[in-house]
């Protein structure tokens, strides 16, 4: 159908059904939307579906990277090695503890963080290696697990993308010390803001819990009760990173929907797949038999010498006929503000350039019906005629 700005295609536009706005009008009407009974409920939702013992939900990924960073240990003169193709937020939270970010390059075909590339880039300062596992593919765990084991490193797993991912039969999230998870809005599942923590460690967890909430013994829900109120103390100077009730009552009934949002999403990747492969343009690498992909990305890369267009130019085009798409991401080291404080040159980093500058992601979303991808498909092939 003729698109109009009236029935824009919104990228990454989140399915939200009636159980979950019904469950907000419930908080709502509950009198209690801060961090309380739903919070906790998600908290063990997430817990199962990942079979982990240890979550704490916070209010974004951000956030729980920032605390699994402290709470491992990683400070000033510390270094933590992660991808130059990330989200910045994976690169300010290593510089908020006062750490040093070392940039390893892309494998060209995963676009996940590059083994070999870690390994030479240890240092005695090295404290954590922080894979991301970009657009929900998982990274090469093994090799990355092996060199932490070798080197006595800490992992942090960014897990933002990837939900749903498993390698090698393991679910993303359960392999590194710490995991760390997004539900924005254009996430796999959401609660408009928010994050998870998961930790192998008890203790570590309660303190991500305190930390969490302004280095406080208890929250507000654990100070009420039927045994009358309890005083909290601080014990640690913390943040103000807890998730609210309000969030938790979307993400309780989103999860319930995982399975069946990762197979519409895997049917509409198919899709895109099968026809867009005559186009002059660059396609996701396959699957792999080891590999649980999360579908959360469906990224394309533009050559202008074999495409005839511009990457930056084919994104007009699409925004010009009410197409909306993202960009997953613009390399690390190309943004002014890495280059003045780190003094990052982004050749150095040739796959993550080359993949920065040429990527374009297209809608991939549950809520998205097979008109609205007939649409995209259509129109990336009248552009291409």
């Amino acid at each position: 159908m003729a698109r109009t700005k009236d029935n824009f295609l919104v990228f990454g536009s989140p399915l939200i059904e009636e159980d979950e706005i019904n469950d907000v009008i419930a908080c709502l009407k509950s009198s209690w939307i801060g961090t309380g009974p739903r919070v906790n409920e998600f908290e063990k939702a997430f817990a199962d579906y990942k079979n982990v013992e240890n979550t704490a939900a916070v209010n974004s990924c951000t956030a729980a990277l920032h605390l699994s960073l402290l709470v491992s240990g990683v400070g000033p003169g510390d270094e933590v090695i992660t991808t130059p193709l990330t989200f910045c937020a994976t690169i300010n939270a290593i510089l908020h503890t006062g750490a040093t970010p070392v940039l390893a390059d892309v494998d060209r075909y995963s676009f996940n963080i590059d083994p070999d590339k870690i390994e030479n880039k240890i240092t005695k300062r090295t404290k954590a290696i922080l894979p991301v596992h970009f657009a929900g593919r998982p990274c090469n765990m093994d090799a990355i697990c092996s060199i932490a084991k070798k080197n006595n490193l800490i992992v942090i797993e960014d897990c933002a993308h990837a939900i749903e991912a498993e390698y090698k039969n393991k679910k993303t999230g359960t392999f590194g010390d710490f995991s760390c998870f997004s539900f924005y809005a254009t996430k796999n599942i959401t609660t408009g803001e928010g994050g998870m923590v998961v930790t192998k460690s008890y203790k570590d967890l309660q303190r991500i819990k305190t930390l969490s909430l302004h280095g406080m013994s208890a929250d507000a829900w654990g100070r009420y009760g039927d045994d009358g109120y309890k005083h909290y103390k601080v014990v640690e100077c913390g943040y103000k990173y807890n998730m609210m009730d309000l969030q938790a009552a979307i993400g309780i009934h989103q999860i319930k929907k995982i399975d069946e949002y990762w197979e519409r999403r895997r049917i509409l990747w198919k899709r895109y797949t099968d026809e867009l492969a005559g186009l002059p343009i660059e396609l996701p690498s396959p699957i792999q038999e080891h590999e649980k992909h999360a579908f959360h990305l469906y990224t394309i890369l533009v050559n202008e010498k074999i495409s005839g267009v511009g990457r930056d130019e084919l994104i007009n085009f699409l925004t010009r006929n009410e197409i909306g798409v993202g960009v997953h991401y613009i390399s690390i080291p190309d943004h002014p503000y890495y280059q003045k404080i780190m003094k990052w040159n982004p050749f150095d980093y040739p796959n993550a350039k080359l993949i920065g500058d040429s990527t374009i992601s297209l809608p991939i979303s549950p809520k998205l019906s097979d008109g609205d991808v007939e649409d995209v498909i259509c129109t990336l092939k009248k552009r291409f005629k």
